[in-house]
């Protein structure tokens, strides 16, 4: 393989890796807890965009222990979308991953270590 060519491809990985960063920074996934009684939505990098408590979530009758129910239910939300986030990150940069690892070119790159 010539270097122009080796060139070019790493050139065509580097666009496809600030592509799939663009995507996970636009893309949006919900993680929820309680049955749909907290929702967090979270962009691909994982950054909390929302949160949604449902107003059935909230007992006038036993505010302290709502409080402290309704705070489960925000981090088992939180935790959800984390989950999806990640998952979407691995959709995205995995085989971007692998072709950095050998994967994705035919015989790698001889010479530089992990390629």
């Amino acid at each position: 393989m010539n270097m122009q060519a080796l060139l070019q491809q790493a050139q065509q990985m580097q666009q496809q890796l600030m592509d799939a960063q663009q995507q996970l920074s636009e893309a949006k996934v919900e993680g929820s807890a309680g049955g749909g009684l907290v929702k967090v939505t979270v962009n691909g990098q994982r950054e909390v965009l929302d949160v949604t408590i449902s107003p059935e979530a909230v007992d006038a009758d036993d505010a302290e222990d709502t409080a402290q129910t309704i705070a489960d239910l925000v981090l088992a939300a939180i935790r959800d979308a984390e989950r999806a986030a990640e998952e979407l990150q691995q959709e995205k940069m995995g085989p971007l991953a692998e072709g950095l690892g050998g994967g994705g070119m035919p015989g790698g790159m001889p010479g530089l270590p992990g390629f």
